[in-house]
């Protein structure tokens, strides 16, 4: 059964997992192959060739294997009594993609879909000793012959851009989208099977799935749990039972009588939580705890069959706010949990990795940890990669991560044939299913992007076929999805797409004319030619659900699958990992709008510089654009703001190329993750200017008004002492709001300051309380760095000490000093504090190591940069 925490106590059936060691040969067995399930043929191939496919140009190298269509085999003992048995299942959890099953040379069934769960009755085919066998095809030729044989009207894209290095028709297989390539990864369209496979046996029926779902009412006040059981009934006749619930901390118990009908069976109860004890509500990070109980399901069947189910139930309510605002056209786009308006702050999630075997426990926990270490509360599970292991969600549950699930669906039209929509319904149904008990999830969403294609005739559709694509979509996303949602979970809102105007979009008949429109739902927005310096310029949305810019990942990150020779921007192997048309150009042409680009005559130190100021670049534009979004959520301007929502593009990477991540591949965080640290912390001050006057904005996610005073300060950038400071009474910052707190005209605060210039200054701000200050401080530029007056290369110096776990890095430095960045290499872990902004003659900063290291180490790999060591 799937769900978090549930464990088998009663023997209510016999199974064995068939994990482990299997044979793999491809078509013509010219290579075989020995390897681990779950897993795929890339992985083992290069556990035998000792070659990572990410290494260099090897995604093209590898492309040969999935081209072939491959076999995989194994010889299996049944280790129970088949005798004693009504029925015996073959369960595939997870298989990508398109594969023949056999037992024993008997075809029992075949699989199209990477999402779905199948299940293949073998209880007449099974013996004592066992040959099981998947026959893939190649998900490549699969996909090109269910294009063809589309027939009537194209469905695209039928490629994706040269720059991608891809293949082609993959909206023709139900597959992990972004394996066929995408702009931020390569092409590997695996073959495999990359989840669990298993032998179950019972009688007279098997659970199959058991969910929560927790409702409030607000008339009893009272919690109330529907606990809903999905059985395969074995016996030709209905029989009864007894389900009992307990949850001893709520000292909650309540007995049913139940009657299970021949075939697949539901079954739903209604438990009422004693009103009588308080129950906590499970609360987003930064919000409150994440208080979980546990439950015990006991089925005591007829014929003594007895089955336990223990697991984990988390309460909480979500609603999405689509209301009508006093002063605008338009209608608000926000979540409530448990009640409370929460302003949704993230990024967006892709895989992990190209192959999902190596994705592993603790690789979700690093990065998900490193989701709250950096103030978000929020991931978007994004359409074109896949819906996550249950671990995923389980650690989101405990760490307070909200996730915006879309359905694996993006950028592109899908064929609406009725296979095709059988396999969807048969994938959403069990993914429903699977993760509905989950509080973390508090939205589906149908697609990335696909409304917005349609809208803006990406794919130059003609207009007398376009009747054809909207029947396809609202086919696809409205009766068959969306139905399938408002039958399967009624705890949570659905959306057809991302992005949306939403309940705007519903009425104009599911596709909105322009789903960009500010006035309604969530908008993704990208610009590169734009100064991203200006605020102006970024949509006042009621939500912004992607927006970004890309930056190259650390030397430390390339140099493990590159060599000499690829080290430069415009190296080959620079050129083949950047997936995103122009995409290295538009990140020097950002950068040369504020920062002087590097001309350091040595090429490794030119390369290495240039790494650096492309995070610079991506890191300080991110902050404008979510800085921007934080401020605007208590302003209505035209109409437009009220927004509640920034996830930005993207959090981690799936290998080591140029991308929007935040995270690199490994988990070492960019400079924009410990910018994100700052500009999403539950306390900020936000400066900006507005036609020549600065303004400081209190932003604050805290549920109470704060009392707090506001220091500005000015320093030059030739000093370390400030040339002026104001520190004003104290002000109130309204609760989960942004609230105004200073206004100056610039040339006056410069005057106030004396003999400061734009280009000389720069402005920092900070807030605090009885005396401790409350949130980092934050500071704004006045001018482009590259103009910047008295910006002198500074000594930076770092004595390292041990302290328990961690080091201690003591800096000094004898000038201001933009942009510090300090970087050990390859030694894993993270700081406390970098990409800083220092002001200040000394400052302590500490490392926490992954893995056992030295004084020595450190020193020997440490590199400390500012931007001025980049000239």
């Amino acid at each position: 059964p799937s769900g978090p925490k549930r464990r088998l106590i009663g023997r209510a059936g016999a199974g064995s997992s068939l994990r482990g060691s299997w044979h793999l040969r491809n078509a013509n067995g010219s290579v075989g192959l020995g390897g681990e399930v779950p897993g795929c043929v890339h992985t083992y191939s290069a556990l035998h060739t000792a070659r990572d496919p990410y290494y260099r140009f090897n995604d093209l190298e590898y492309r040969w294997i999935t081209l072939d269509n491959w076999t995989y085999s194994k010889v299996f003992k049944t280790p129970f009594d088949i005798g004693k048995w009504q029925k015996v299942n073959l369960v595939l959890e997870g298989v990508d993609t398109v594969a023949q099953v056999l037992m024993n040379n008997v075809t029992i069934g075949e699989t199209d879909n990477m999402f779905n769960r199948y299940t293949f009755d073998v209880t007449n085919v099974i013996g004592d000793v066992n040959l099981i066998e998947l026959r893939f095809q190649s998900a490549i030729s699969y996909a090109a012959q269910k294009s063809r044989a589309h027939a009537g009207y194209r469905v695209p894209p039928e490629c994706p851009p040269p720059v991608q290095k891809g293949e082609c028709h993959v909206n023709f297989v139900r597959k992990e989208q972004c394996s066929f390539s995408w702009d931020w990864g390569p092409a590997f369209p695996t073959q495999g099977i990359w989840k669990d496979v298993r032998i179950e046996a019972y009688n007279i029926c098997n659970l199959k799935y058991l969910t929560f779902t927790p409702f409030y009412g607000n008339l009893a006040r009272e919690w109330r749990l529907l606990i809903e059981s999905i059985f395969d009934v074995v016996s030709a006749e209905p029989f009864g039972g007894q389900v009992t619930v307990n949850m001893p901390q709520l000292q909650t118990q309540q007995t049913y009588d139940i009657q299970l009908r021949p075939r697949e069976t539901s079954v739903e109860l209604l438990l009422n939580v004693n009103k009588n004890v308080s129950v906590e509500s499970w609360w987003p990070s930064g919000h409150g705890n994440q208080t979980g109980y546990k439950i015990w399901v006991v089925f005591k069947l007829e014929g003594g069959y007895r089955i336990e189910k223990e697991a984990k139930v988390y309460f909480r309510t979500v609603e999405l706010v689509q209301e009508p605002i006093p002063g605008s056209p338009g209608l608000s786009f926000y979540f409530k949990i448990n009640g409370i308006p929460i302003f949704i702050k993230g990024s967006n999630w892709i895989p992990a990795d190209s192959f999902q075997d190596r994705v592993t426990p603790e690789t979700l926990q690093l990065l998900l940890k490193s989701v709250v270490d950096a103030n978000m509360n929020a991931l978007r599970v994004w359409g074109g990669g896949v819906y996550e292991q249950d671990i995923f969600y389980d650690i989101c549950d405990e760490l307070g991560i909200m996730i915006w699930q879309d359905f694996m669906f993006a950028c592109a039209l899908y064929p609406t044939d009725q296979s095709f929509l059988d396999s969807v319904r048969a994938e959403v149904t069990h993914q429903i299913r699977r993760l509905k008990s989950h509080p973390s999830i508090i939205i589906w969403s149908g697609n990335n992007e696909n409304e917005a294609a349609m809208a803006q005739n990406w794919f130059s559709l003609p207009p007398s076929e376009m009747q054809t694509y909207i029947r396809d979509y609202v086919t696809l996303y409205v009766k068959n999805i969306r139905e399938l949602v408002l039958v399967g979970d009624k705890s949570r809102p659905y959306i057809t797409s991302s992005p949306t105007n939403g309940a705007e979009s519903e009425e104009e008949g599911w596709l909105s004319k322009n789903p960009y429109d500010t006035h309604f739902g969530d908008t993704h927005y990208y610009n590169y030619s734009s100064d991203c310096w200006n605020w102006k310029m970024f949509p006042k949305t009621r939500f912004a659900s992607e927006y970004g810019y890309q930056s190259w990942p650390s030397f430390s990150t390339l140099e493990k699958v590159s060599i000499a020779e690829d080290w430069s921007y415009k190296s080959n192997f620079s050129l083949h990992r950047q997936h995103h048309k122009n995409g290295n150009d538009q990140m020097l042409y950002q950068a040369a709008l504020h920062f002087k680009l590097p001309r350091n005559p040595d090429p490794l130190q030119r390369f290495q510089d240039t790494i650096y100021i492309t995070q610079v670049m991506q890191a300080q534009c991110v902050k404008m654009e979510t800085e921007f979004y934080r401020r605007s959520q208590s302003e209505l301007v035209d109409g437009e703001g009220r927004t509640m929502g920034a996830l930005f593009w993207q959090l981690n990477d799936i290998w080591q190329a140029p991308s929007w991540a935040s995270i690199e591949y490994g988990g070492k965080w960019k400079m924009l993750h410990y910018f994100a640290q700052r500009f999403f912390a539950p306390l900020l001050p936000i400066g900006y200017e507005d036609d020549n006057v600065l303004y400081v904005s209190g932003v604050s996610d805290l549920h109470e008004d704060r009392k707090l005073m506001l220091t500005v300060s000015v320093h030059r950038w030739s000093g370390l002492e400030p040339v002026c400071t104001h520190t004003t009474q104290p002000l109130v910052v309204g609760a989960r709001s942004a609230t105004r707190l200073y206004r100056e005209p610039v040339a006056r605060l410069l005057q106030r300051c004396g003999n400061c210039t734009r280009e000389s200054c720069v402005v920092s701000f900070s807030l605090a309380a009885d005396g401790q200050q409350s949130g980092p401080t934050n500071h704004h530029f006045l001018s482009s760095l590259k103009d910047a007056v008295g910006l002198e290369k500074p000594q930076l110096r770092a004595t390292i000490v041990q302290q328990g776990d961690a080091f201690v890095f003591d800096l000094q430095t004898s000038a201001v000093a933009p942009f510090v960045w300090l970087d050990v290499g390859g030694i894993p872990g993270r700081f406390s504090e970098n990409g800083f902004l220092l002001i200040e003659r000394r400052k302590t900063v500490l490392f926490h190591p992954r893995k056992a290291t030295s004084v020595g180490e450190l020193e020997k790999s440490l590199r400390l940069i500012s931007l001025t060591d980049t000239y």
